[in-house]
């Protein structure tokens, strides 16, 4: 099912975030239905660095194709600011649309951006990101949805982000995406001005600016996607030094064992029976 038909659906579309290939796979397992990947979690797990647009976008990229090769889930894409003007974000969604991104997500900030939920944020001009919608409606070959973010709350305010979302929607964006709102009050009057002009996206931050709700009551405020974009990796992050302090103090992981895959359980979730079986079916074919 494409993701544009996903989202006629009355169900939210609760897409987990991910940030590379193991991670899809495991999400994927678990019966969601599209995929989220995240620019903030990329940065974290693969420069070690905050979201500060310091992430590229090849190696955004990559990472999709990657991603894209394990699980034939849809993908929503962070494509931050489309990396540069409209014509910057006019290739970025040619190659996005080449890895196999099922949706792109491009935001107002200037660039390089910053994370959503973080202060002291900058704006480019509405007619600017205008632009760069129109500039990747015009590129894409694909059913590719363009999911249309903006961060003007912690800059202009609401009614300005609303303002901007409108014009955003009627340059062709297929999908809203307001951000960090405060309060649940916001969030109310996003989906009551924005509701049933197209989906929308509601942003699960544990521990940013916007109050944190389930998908049940996300939906029921009138959201129609939920992501939750670095959640695996602050659990991850949270496991790695409990797994590794553990290690370090008593020299052995036997302490730990229990909270870890061993060496087959993981390769089962892998794949590796499949590879195997591919490696018998190809092994040794004569030749002439």
């Amino acid at each position: 099912m494409t993701l544009r038909r996903r989202l006629t659906k009355k169900e939210i579309l609760i897409a987990p975030g991910v940030f590379d290939a193991l991670s899809a796979t495991i999400a994927a397992q678990c019966g969601f239905e599209a995929l989220y990947l995240s620019g903030a979690a990329v940065a974290y797990t693969r420069l070690g660095q905050p979201d500060f647009g310091l992430t590229t976008a090849t190696e955004m990229a990559e990472t999709l194709a990657l991603i894209s090769d394990k699980t034939s889930l849809p993908v929503i894409v962070d494509a931050d600011t489309g990396f540069g003007n409209p014509l910057n974000a006019r290739r970025t969604m040619l190659n996005y649309e080449r890895a196999g991104a099922a949706a792109l997500q491009v935001e107002d900030q200037i660039f390089p951006k910053k994370c959503g939920h973080l202060s002291n944020k900058s704006l480019i001009s509405p007619g600017e990101m205008v632009a760069k919608i129109s500039s990747m409606v015009d590129a894409r070959s694909k059913d590719t949805l363009v999911i249309a973010r903006t961060d003007a709350i912690a800059v202009e305010g609401l009614t300005a982000a609303l303002d901007r979302a409108t014009l955003y929607l009627e340059a062709g964006a297929d999908v809203i995406f307001v951000e960090a709102p405060n309060t649940q009050e916001q969030l109310n009057t996003i989906t009551k001005r924005l509701g049933g002009r197209a989906p929308l996206v509601a942003n699960v931050v544990e521990g940013g600016r916007t109050p944190e709700f389930s998908s049940d009551e996300l939906e029921e405020m009138g959201f129609d996607i939920v992501i939750f974009p670095g959640g695996i990796v602050r659990a991850l992050a949270k496991t790695a030094r409990e797994y590794y302090e553990t290690l370090s103090r008593t020299g052995s992981t036997q302490a730990y064992k229990d909270r870890m895959y061993n060496f087959t359980e993981l390769n089962d979730i892998i794949g590796l029976q499949e590879m195997s079986a591919l490696d018998e079916k190809f092994k040794d074919i004569p030749g002439d």
